[in-house]
């Protein structure tokens, strides 16, 4: 699958694409996959309820948005795909968030639940064809291909992963997850 051109996704979303290296999709998609299960492995237990800021999200929070996000963008690329033309409305992150407590999950839970939810975008875009990732999801405020929606998903991790190791660890940024 090709990397989307900038016609094929809005403004605001190149800073995810900036953060997915040159390559094979589907190779790029399953090694973010082990680097995004390694990171979260590794969270210190005494980190994992941390916020670094009054009202700012959990690094369990934030990995269960990583969770939403890759499930709604996956439909979203499903819908794209299939040439759906039922209008996809924005995601409002802070509202599923409000709308979900990890307080009482445990990390492993999250874990097991991100790779389900990974395995089942992985099955998609192994079986999309290079016609059909160029097919246009029709999101009410911006049109997006199926291609992009999928580096998408990859960038978005690697950006909060970026956050994670910069504002809850306090380790030097990177660019790759």
């Amino acid at each position: 699958m090709q990397r989307p051109s900038l016609e094929e996704y809005a403004p605001g979303y190149q800073k995810y694409f900036e953060l997915v290296p040159e390559g094979d999709y589907l190779s790029l998609l399953r090694q973010n996959s082990r680097e995004t299960l390694a990171f979260f492995e590794n969270i210190p237990d005494q980190k994992i309820d941390y916020r670094y800021a009054e009202g700012k999200w959990t690094i369990k929070e934030v990995f269960m948005h990583l969770i939403d996000t890759e499930r709604v963008f996956s439909y979203r690329g499903l819908v794209a795909a299939r040439g759906d033309s039922s209008p996809q409305y924005r995601m409002d992150e802070e509202l599923y968030a409000r709308n979900v407590d990890v307080s009482a999950r445990s990390l492993p839970s999250l874990i097991a639940e991100f790779k389900a939810v990974r395995t089942s975008t992985e099955q998609l875009y192994e079986h999309m064809t290079d016609e059909q990732s160029k097919r246009i999801c029709n999101s009410v405020t911006h049109p997006i291909s199926a291609r992009a929606i999928g580096y998408f998903m990859i960038g978005h991790i690697n950006h909060h992963l970026n956050v994670v190791r910069d504002r809850y660890l306090n380790k030097a940024l990177t660019s790759s997850g």
